[in-house]
């Protein structure tokens, strides 16, 4: 077992990295050793313990994936508690966001941030980040309201380590407070599902204020002692030089960028680059076809690992296993250090093959959202967390998703899974992308619709047919909009009521 099943804090997984072994790569930049990273934490994070900041304080941070972006929020998890946010968002959204976590100090670049800086309360304390050429990041007090040091020394295991929000997709963003010995326990079950050591490479494909990157990406390469590689943008021109150039074993995405590199390879733009040193290809955040599972194995030559986590699970709950291991297309895999079971409206726990909602347990699970009791009334039975998603588990214990409980479509009292509409028309062959939703309906109360992303041509009425031969009748989509893109949350996941609400109102 690594060395990682002790660590209890993010201070404590840099531990595990030989001193001179790189830690994190900069395409075109500078790399940083694990001596060098955990100096830098260290001295960034007594540096924000002189400005004041308290275990537990808020230290929000607005930067772009990059280097400094992950030292900046390692300091900030060890002085106090690191609320990332994404870069992109609109003044009206950083408002919120800032307000509602309470940040004490907003951490940006140089330039870059205005939205974010144009609506910081009053009494906030900015810190610009910058990194050097030789991979030095400091940070610079653009202005202080006079706070003290503080002397109550690094976080702990029970203390918060980073503040982050559910999507909002169906409500409104509830506060999720993931502790160190959660993100730990989470770390721990990544390495251990995929053998990582200090060999492997990681390439970073995901935004560093989400679960998924900082989680599955950073945290659980540099606690095996391993190297993460940090383009500051995701080209996929670029992205199969750099995996080859800097040596990658592995990476983790959503299916958004597998789609868009199984696209590329199939338009005749793949190169054969030698990508020997790949491993697996992990896919997670939202629902991977197997049609595109198969062929990005066929196209890319290493096996694809479908995985399940969420932001309350401090990412991973699930995942199918390396080779040997029986990967299932259309499943999310076995649990992964997490106890899995399926959960009937009344609480009662359900037997195999029976279809309910998905609900877990374990040491990486959050035990409440923050100052919100009715969502934690709803949340949790009988001390599991219930996910919100639909699944069924079969007699080897892997899971299947049927899709979010609140975007099931209940036609007539039948229940339709969207994610059964979606696997469909993506096996068509000009469909790229596709996605279904409800829509209402006055007999039937609601029906099937979907938006398609098409990559060769077909019309509705063709797209129509194809579904009769694949569903029931019940199940068919009656109208099938054709766009140019479909609108996806900042990581990748598909909002079906945005979808619906947006083409039903242009209809």
């Amino acid at each position: 077992m690594l060395q990682t099943t002790l660590a209890t804090t993010l201070l404590d997984l840099l531990e595990k990295g030989a001193a001179t072994q790189t830690a994190i790569q900069v395409p075109d930049g500078p790399a940083i050793t694990y001596a060098s990273l955990r100096r830098q934490v260290q001295a960034l994070a007594e540096q924000l313990k002189t400005l004041g900041v308290k275990r537990g304080d808020r230290v929000a941070s607005v930067m772009p994936n990059s280097a400094e972006c992950i030292v900046t929020f390692l300091a900030s998890a060890t002085a106090g508690t690191a609320a990332p946010l994404n870069s992109t968002y609109k003044a009206d959204e950083f408002a919120f966001y800032l307000e509602d976590t309470r940040a004490k100090v907003v951490i940006t670049p140089p330039q870059g941030a205005e939205a974010a800086l144009s609506v910081m309360p009053k009494g906030v304390l900015h810190v610009m980040a910058r990194m050097d050429d030789n991979g030095e990041v400091s940070f610079t007090v653009a202005h202080t309201n006079g706070t003290g040091k503080v002397t109550d020394g690094f976080a702990q295991a029970g203390d918060v380590a980073l503040v982050l929000h559910t999507s909002g997709t169906t409500s409104r963003p509830k506060r999720v407070p993931l502790l160190h010995r959660n993100v730990t326990a989470s770390v721990g079950n990544i390495i251990q599902t995929y053998k990582l050591t200090p060999e492997d490479v990681s390439f970073c494909a995901m935004p560093l204020f989400h679960v998924h990157g900082l989680v599955a990406t950073v945290l659980a390469t540099l606690a095996s002692g391993g190297t993460v590689v940090v383009p500051t943008r995701i080209n996929p021109l670029h992205f199969w030089p750099l995996v080859q150039e800097h040596r990658v074993t592995w990476f983790t995405a959503v299916p958004t960028l597998h789609n868009t590199l199984v696209a590329r390879a199939r338009g005749g733009h793949q190169e054969p680059y030698h990508l020997e040193r790949l491993r697996f290809i992990r896919s997670c955040s939202a629902p991977l076809s197997p049609a595109t599972m198969k062929e990005m194995e066929e196209r890319f030559g290493a096996p694809v690992l479908e995985a399940y986590g969420m932001t309350e699970a401090s990412h991973q709950m699930a995942s199918n296993p390396l080779p040997p291991g029986a990967r299932l297309p259309g499943s999310v895999g076995v649990g992964t250090g997490v106890d899995i079971a399926i959960m009937d409206d009344a609480g009662n726990l359900l037997r195999t093959r029976q279809q309910g909602e998905v609900v877990i347990k374990g040491p990486n699970v959050i035990k409440g959202y923050e100052d919100n009791p009715a969502a934690n009334a709803s949340s949790f039975t009988n001390g599991w967390f219930r996910t919100g998603d639909e699944g069924i588990l079969d007699a080897n214990a892997y899971l299947s998703l049927v899709g979010r409980i609140k975007e099931l479509i209940n036609r007539s009292g039948e229940k339709i899974s969207p994610v059964e509409i979606d696997e469909v028309l993506l096996k068509h062959h000009a469909v790229a992308e596709a996605v279904a939703f409800s829509v209402p309906n006055a007999t039937h109360g609601e029906e099937a619709a979907a938006a398609v992303v098409l990559s060769g041509q077909a019309t509705e009425q063709e797209l129509v047919k194809h579904c009769r031969e694949h569903l029931a009748d019940f199940k068919v989509p009656r109208t099938i909009y054709i766009v140019q893109q479909i609108p996806r949350t900042a990581t990748g996941k598909v909002q079906r009521r945005a979808v619906s609400e947006l083409l039903t109102k242009k209809a």
